[in-house]
Order: C-alpha cells, then structure tokens, then sequence
C-alpha cells in the first residue's frame, strides 16, 4: 500500500454510504452531499445537466456535460436513453451463455448487476464492401448500417453514417523508394553513417537538377529528374559504392560528395547527357552477342593427334557407370535368377510405383504393364537460388511445373509406367556387351562423335536412335533410327525427339546406307536391331578411333559397347563437386561457346545436334591447352609436337 496524500480527498467514495473503512480515501462527506441532492436534481430537469459536475480547487473543472439533449431522452437517474435502452429493446430475449433467452428488465438488481454492454442489441456483422470488377468502383448498394457505422445526429438519436466511396486507385508501375539507404548483407559502415552521407549525396544532385530546371533552355528538360529519380540516383551511387569499394567506402563517397559541390551547370548536363546514352544503349541499341568461333590455332590433322591427350582414364570409373569389362558367365546366371525371381515386377522410373511387365503381353487382356496410368514430373526438381532475406534454402522445386517437391503428385498423365536398368549384368541379358573389334580398313575417320536417343520398352531402357559425325568437320557419318528388342511402352518423345510418326514413315535402312542427308528426322531409315545398329557403328571405328561424346557411359550402355578410347565432355569439364555431378550439355554449351541447343522444347532433342555441340567443347578445350603449351615453348613440325627445349640445350 501507499501513505495517503489527499490526492483521491475530493473524489466521492463509490462505496458509500456502505463503505467499511475509517480511514478511507475518497470524500464520504462530498458523496453524501451529492447523495442528498439526487432527488432535486431528477426533479430539476434537463438543464441541470450542462452544470459543472466537478468541485472547485486546483483541479479545476471537469468535463462538461452536453446541453444539446432532447428532454424526452432523459430517464429518472439523469442519463440519455437510446434506441437500446426503449421498452421494446429492453423486452427483447438476448441469448445468454447457456443458449436460453432472457428478458431484460428495467430494475435496478438486473441494472446492477449486468454492464451496459451486456443490454444492447446484438447486430449482424456488417456486409463486406464488394467490388464492381466493370467500373473499377467500389459498390455500397447492399451496404447496412451496423454498429461500426452508428452516430448520434443532433438530436441525440441514432442515425446511420454513410460510408465514404473513394474510387479505386491505379495500380503503380514500381514501388516509389524513400530516401534510405538499401539493404546489404555486410555493409561497411553503421547504418547511421550510411544515412548522412545519403542524405549529403541527394541534396548536391537537388540543387543541381533545380540548376537545370531554372535555365532557360528548354531542350534541357530531358535532362531534369523527377523527385524519385533524385532519390534512385543517390541511392544507387550509394549502393555501388558500398558494393565495390566496401574498404574505402566513405571516401568514394565523400569524394563524389565534394565533387557535385564544385560541379557547374554545364557538366552537370554534360553528365547527364552520357548517363542518358548509356541507359538508351542497355535498353535495346547493344547488338547481341554472337556464338564463339573456334580457332584452335591447329590443323585439322593436328587437332586429330593431339586428341588423345583428352581421353579418359577408365580406371575408377566403373563405379560412375562406366562398363569397363563384360560380365562373367556366373554373373549373367545370377542375373537371370534375379529377374526370374523378381516374376516382372520393377519400379517406375518416374513415379517410383512398383508395378508389373508382361513381355509379349498377358494373356487375359493383352496388357503390357500393369498398375495403370503413370503421374508423374517430367523435369527434375531443382532448388531454387537465394535472395536478400532468406535465412534458409528455399524448397525444390520441379521445373515443368515449378511446384514444391511433394506436394504434388505430378503434372504429366502417360499411358503405362517404364522402368530403367542399370546393372550391366542384367543388361547383358537383353544384348550382350562387345568390345570395338579390330579392323584394318584405311578409310575410317580419325575420330567420331556420336550420340544416342532412348526409348522405353517391356525390357527397360532402348536405343531407339543412334547418330554419329566424323570430328573436327563434323559431317554425318551415320544417322539411324533403331528397332527396339522389347513392346515400346513409351518413345520417350519429350527428350528422344523420335515420334511414332517417325516410325511410321521410316523405311528399312539399306546396306549401301544409301539415305537423304537431310536433317529431318522423318527422312531416316530404320536398323530392325540395336545389334544391327551396333554394326554399323563398328564399321567406323577401329580400337584406336577416339569416341566423342557427352555422358558416353549412357550411350555406350545402350549400344553394348565397350571402347577403350573415349572422350567425355562430363570429364574434361567437370563439376566442381565431382562425379556423379555433372553438367548438362546445353550449360556447357552456353557457358564456353555462347551457343543455344536443345532449344526444341517438347519437340525434344535432336542427336545430331548433341554429337556435333560435343565435338566443338573439344575443340575448344584443346583450343585453351595449346595456347597454354605454345606459352610454354611447344611446337609443332610435319603434324607432330615437340616440347620445349631444356635450357642448356
């Protein structure tokens, strides 16, 4: 408690006269004598209510009462009744808390003991405000009045407000930016310094444009700025600054600072003038930038020798995919009890649900697979790069769809599920493995890129078009289409680029290999077998011609080959956090060459392309090693190369 200092002694007690203490704080003497003169005061009438209701001394007079009232409002105890407080409010039933009704009556127990919020009329919330999409206004035709939207008129009753109809404002082109500093992750001085030297910038480039506005010129008006663009220039300055020169920031700016104060009039305009050029010249008049030429500086014949320097070390990459020797005999047993096991049941390869295969088709029905329909996500899931704020990674997400990784099923509905093999046991079951054979023919080339196309079938994953080019010209050698050994449950069309209208059109291919050299897909013959396609590849190719290509151990699979001279653009440019990471061929190409491929969206891929953009990332890598040898002191005579001579040669 606190010692009494006379600071309640004017304020009538609310307990009294049934008040217990002796010592109280308040003035039971005041509420007696108020307590004496309520009956005069009921009996005097309404005037009486604009009277000072307070007691003189140093606290000085209360609030007064309002004198314009209507004196049919004023009950027995002096206060104003509304609409609420009339006998057909106050006979109304209001629910209570146990869900019965209840009438209110006017004694002076119910008055006592329940507040004046508890007696009022419940009203309906009010009716949201709807928006004419046509007129652009807001509409207020159905509009109620409620208890937000009540106000006593003049004479003291209720009277509805009509709401206020603002029409709707356009929509701005871009958020208009105070004059404060931008956020930045590590800025290099407090956020108070940042500010004042901000503030110091704005204000020299304001006294210039206002320099600008008073000339009489008039074909300096394109030069002048607008208040906003005062305040993106400055803060822009600003923020460069404090990004590149983050040691040395105050003095970048302090020294721009004391430059625009030193500017005249005429190299302000002249500033502008140039600032003006250059935003002309980023929005449209810069000429785009063309692909890379490749130069390797090199002969065609000398770009063939020194090609072997990039073949790849097989050793180790056996665990990456890579098939480096042909499984056992013991091994392709083991496989075949697995798969006899297994009685045809695998996992989708894109929606991950198991169902069963029926190679040459069930007998019930003719069904191939079962487990119905495939949904699933085309593209892979991909996370998403962070922005100012983020104080985690965001989600991944799927490209095709950019929805968050499981929260939805998929966007792509394919007749059957297909599934994928990867162990090379069980793909020597459905096409034995082959190594390159030995050949003595004079007329093959010196190296050959090539590519392949697959498709889905009732025994996984087939060639269904094989593509190779000589290199470094890259002119087609061989452009297939394949038959596959299993049903075809799916082209894979989105990626192959292969149709079933590309089977329907396509004739069996001739020996002669006598074919249209066209680029259109729908011109090419057909191989009735992957082995028969397999053949024709070995045709160009002897154990000592490198094989080009991107991500070979995909193609090399398919083709049930096993090459002991391969160049890879996933190893010769690889990703920074190693095998199996690996770059895409469209991002290498665009990174090195400037160069779009694979641009056929859902037309899929062209393997052509994909041979001959593989051939020219090796030119380009051998490109950069030559002229990193020629620094070096190597030579090259007669289509050979020499090292550099020691020093005390």
């Amino acid at each position: 408690m606190f010692s009494p200092i006379g600071l309640f002694k004017k304020t009538p007690c609310p307990e009294y006269p049934r008040c217990p203490l002796n010592n109280c704080l308040f003035a039971h003497d005041q509420a007696k004598s108020e307590d004496d003169g309520s009956k005069s005061r009921n009996n005097s009438g309404p005037h009486l209510l604009a009277i000072e209701d307070s007691i003189d001394g140093a606290d000085g007079p209360r609030k007064k009462r309002r004198l314009n009232v209507d004196p049919d409002t004023i009950n027995a105890n002096g206060y104003q009744t509304t609409a609420r407080d009339t006998p057909e409010a106050k006979t109304s039933p209001l629910p209570d808390i146990s869900g019965q009704p209840i009438s209110v009556t006017q004694t002076k127990t119910t008055e006592n003991s329940l507040p004046r919020t508890a007696l009022r009329k419940i009203s309906p919330p009010p009716r949201r405000i709807a928006k004419d999409t046509s007129t652009k206004r807001v509409s207020i035709e159905n509009e109620q009045p409620s208890a937000r939207t009540v106000v006593q008129n003049e004479k003291g009753t209720l009277a509805p407000r009509v709401p206020t109809v603002k029409a709707a404002l356009p929509n701005a082109q871009a958020l208009a930016e105070s004059l404060n500093p931008r956020l930045l992750p590590n800025p290099p001085v407090s956020h108070a310094i940042r500010m004042k030297l901000v503030t110091m910038l704005h204000e020299q480039m304001v006294r210039l444009n206002d320099e600008v506005r008073s000339s009489q010129d008039s074909s300096d008006d394109v030069l002048l700025l607008s208040d906003q663009q005062l305040i993106a220039e400055a803060l822009e300055e600003e923020f460069q600054a404090a990004t590149k020169n983050p040691a040395v920031y105050q003095n970048v700016i302090k020294s721009r600072i004391m430059v625009l104060r030193k500017t005249k009039l005429d190299v302000w305009k002249s500033e502008r003038v140039k600032k003006l050029g250059q935003r002309q010249a980023h929005a449209g008049d810069q000429k785009p930038s063309s692909p890379k030429t490749i130069d390797t500086g090199l002969t065609q014949s000398e770009e063939i020798v020194f090609l072997p320097r990039l073949a790849a070390d097989q050793e180790g990459l056996s665990k990456h995919g890579y098939v480096t020797a042909i499984p056992t005999a013991a091994e392709l047993e083991s496989a075949r009890k697995g798969v006899e096991s297994a009685q045809g049941w695998e996992l989708c390869d894109r929606c991950k649900t198991r169902f069963q295969v029926f190679p040459g088709r069930r007998e019930e029905d003719g069904a191939l697979t079962s487990g119905g329909n495939c949904i699933y996500h085309w593209a892979k899931p991909r996370r998403p790069d962070m922005v100012k704020g983020d104080v985690k990674p965001r989600d991944l997400k799927y490209a095709c769809c950019d929805e968050i990784v499981g929260v939805s099923a998929g966007c792509t509905k394919a007749d059957s599920h297909v599934f994928k093999i990867s162990d090379p046991k069980r793909l020597a079951l459905v096409m034995p493995f082959k190594s390159t054979p030995a050949s003595d023919r004079t007329d093959v080339p010196g190296a050959v890129c090539f590519d392949c196309e697959m498709g889905y079938s009732t025994l996984g994953m087939e060639l269904i078009r094989l593509t190779a080019t000589a290199w470094p010209d890259g002119s087609e050698l061989l452009d297939v289409l394949v038959r596959p050994i299993g049903e075809v449950l799916d082209l894979n069309s989105r990626f192959s680029g292969v149709w079933p209208e590309d089977w329907a059109n396509a004739s069996p291919f001739d020996e002669d290999r006598a074919q249209s050299s066209t680029d259109v897909v729908r011109s090419l013959k057909i191989a009735e077998s992957p082995a028969k396609a397999r053949d024709l590849l070995f045709e160009l190719l002897t154990p000592q011609t490198p094989l080009i290509g991107h991500a070979l151990e995909n193609d090399l699979n398919a083709t049930r080959i096993l090459h002991p001279v391969i160049v890879d653009t996933c190893l010769i440019y690889p990703h920074h956090r190693g095998l199996p990471i690996r770059f895409g061929l469209k991002v290498l190409m665009k990174k090195h060459l400037d160069r779009d491929i694979q641009m056929g969206g859902a037309q899929g891929h062209d393997s052509k392309e994909d041979a001959r953009a593989a051939g020219d990332l090796v030119r380009y890598r051998i490109r950069s090693m030559w002229q990193k040898m020629k620094g070096e002191g190597w030579s090259t005579r007669d289509g050979e190369f020499y090292p550099p001579l020691p020093p005390d040669a």
